[in-house]
């Protein structure tokens, strides 16, 4: 869901006085008219507290602009700006002053959206645009040096660094509109730099039950769970296998139960069995059966044959969550049927808990699927796998070009959020003859005569259009994305590499291909970075 940065701006603070804020009450206890008391459960004795998403900001300095950029800076960020690249930029034989003062440069406000209970070196999306006022026409082409950023309202000020940034700036063409030339994005340019442990803080201070919950969760989850702190504070760990399934791990810890024995929990169980099965409380009986363990898996089974789908999809998920695989043929079997209402669903849980073997095996049958958001969602899974069935390779130390020969159907599918990528559905993807697509400004041409047993890329120098730059290729469409986007020769390589064309425009490009009848393909462009 997307957050919006100025609402934001203030939910460190909340966060951090939300720690120290104790009250009193009675604890809750999970009973419907007409059931047994089931027991206190944690959520009603204490908070889980972990670090919102929260709007982060700095100021950098673009570079490579070719005299698009701005001259002109406010002396308290030019200042700031300085101490930057003192600190972090001592390569730049530039002299600072001349450096933020050049048409080749321009200094920007960068901002974003710092993830949720974030781990160190977590990646995410920011936004660059020019400083109010500041005369200037394109960040287009540009790379973003590098900016601190820290809680929104505090950009310069001496407070905690929560991420960096640095990165190419990717102006979106494909899309609908006419894009606004002074802003753009970093994609996945974003990088935390520090650890968030999730906290448990009681709402009455008791050692006694903070080390009964402790025991408690660590006998559940593992024995580095949690750790108490203090009287009314544990700190939690996450377990690798939620690692990527933060919220979840949340609500479990909320639904387990203090008190443990035989008797209590077969009764929770059998209660729970039935809230799943005929409730509208289908959801929280599912992470509370998840939460008490492996008792569980013998009431869930009995649900594996129910004639509601969601019943059987709950019951699979949380059984394979659980280490069992007797859900998986159910998982399986939903995900495989294109009527369901549920497949996105089973596909995530197979990929979060199926062992990486049985994962890869359904996957690769749902590439082939003939809804092609099912094949993408399948494709997104096995690259989290690392999956053999994604050839991969880094172009232009800027981009992924993946390619994908099991998909029934070519597409090309770009990403314009999180970590650049070109993706080819059904490869290798051929171009026909008689080709002739040119960028924007002219600068690139793609040209293959009627006959022409090669592909002709042709690039003109942005700055000195009397420097032409020609690269033969095949018709492989693979083979002209490097061509046109690897570096370019330099001295020591023995052979030429490519025309150092941008990601932004080589995605362009494809588009175009694909508009004229070039390459028979389906063009897809992911969607923008949710940054408001």
């Amino acid at each position: 869901m997307a957050i919006c940065y100025r609402k934001a701006v203030c939910v460190i603070s909340i966060v951090l006085v939300c720690f120290f804020i104790v009250g009193c009450g009675e604890p809750a206890r999970t009973t419907i008219a007409g059931e047994v008391d089931l027991g206190t459960t944690i959520d009603s004795l204490a908070e889980v507290f972990l670090l919102d998403a929260i709007g982060v900001e700095g100021y950098g300095l673009v570079g490579g602009l070719n005299g698009t950029g701005s001259v002109q800076c406010p002396p308290q960020i030019r200042a700031y700006l300085e101490q930057y690249i003192l600190k972090h930029l001592p390569q730049h034989k530039v002299p600072i002053e001349k450096l933020i003062s050049s048409r080749d440069t321009a200094v920007v406000r960068v901002y974003g959206i710092m993830p949720a209970a974030p781990s160190r070196k977590q990646r995410f999306d920011v936004r660059v645009e020019a400083i109010s006022g500041a005369p200037m026409r394109s960040l287009e082409g540009g790379q973003l040096y590098g900016a601190d950023l820290k809680a929104a309202g505090f950009g310069m000020a001496r407070t905690k660094i929560l991420a960096m940034a640095e990165g190419p700036v990717f102006i979106d063409t494909v899309g609908t509109s006419e894009p606004d030339k002074k802003a753009g994005y970093v994609l996945a340019g974003g990088t935390v730099v520090g650890d968030y442990k999730m906290r448990l803080a009681f709402r009455q201070p008791d050692y006694r039950i903070t080390s009964q919950i402790r025991n408690r969760l660590n006998e559940r989850f593992g024995g580095d769970t949690a750790k108490a702190v203090s009287p009314s504070q544990i700190v939690l760990n996450v377990p690798a296998e939620y690692g990527e399934r933060k919220q979840r791990f949340v609500l479990l810890i909320k639904a387990t139960y203090l008190e443990q024995n035989p008797q209590i929990t077969d009764e929770r169980i059998r209660t729970l069995v039935r809230r799943l099965a005929g409730s509208e409380e289908k959801s929280t009986a599912e992470i509370s059966l998840e939460a008490i363990g492996e008792e569980s898996l013998g009431g869930l089974a009995v649900l594996l044959s129910s004639s509601d789908e969601e019943v059987r999809l709950r019951a699979a998920r949380c059984m394979l969550n659980l280490g069992s695989d007797r859900g998986l043929g159910a998982l399986r079997r939903i995900a495989m049927n294109k009527g369901s209402a549920y497949r996105f669903e089973a596909l995530e849980a197979i990929t979060a808990a199926a062992s990486r073997n049985d994962a890869a095996v359904i996957l690769r049958r749902l590439l082939q699927d003939e809804d092609y958001d099912i094949s993408l969602a399948a494709y997104e899974a096995l690259r989290k796998l690392d999956d053999i069935a994604i050839t991969q390779r880094f172009v232009g130390r800027n981009f992924y070009l993946e390619q994908i020969a099991q998909a029934e159907h070519k597409a090309i599918f770009v990403s314009r959020s999180g970590q650049p990528r070109i993706v080819l559905f059904g490869a290798p993807i051929y171009c026909r003859g008689n080709i002739f697509v040119q960028s924007a400004d002219g600068n690139i041409t793609i040209n293959a005569p009627f006959g022409q047993k090669y592909v002709s890329i042709i690039r003109k120098h942005p700055t000195r259009p009397d420097v032409v730059v020609q690269l033969k290729s095949s018709y492989e469409l693979g083979d002209i994305i490097q061509t046109l986007c690897e570096e370019p020769l330099r001295k020591s390589t023995p052979e030429h590499l490519g025309l150092g064309v941008s990601y932004a425009e080589a995605i362009a490009l494809l588009k175009q291909m694909c508009d004229k009848g070039a390459v028979e393909a389906e063009f897809r462009a992911g969607p923008l970075p949710k940054i408001s």
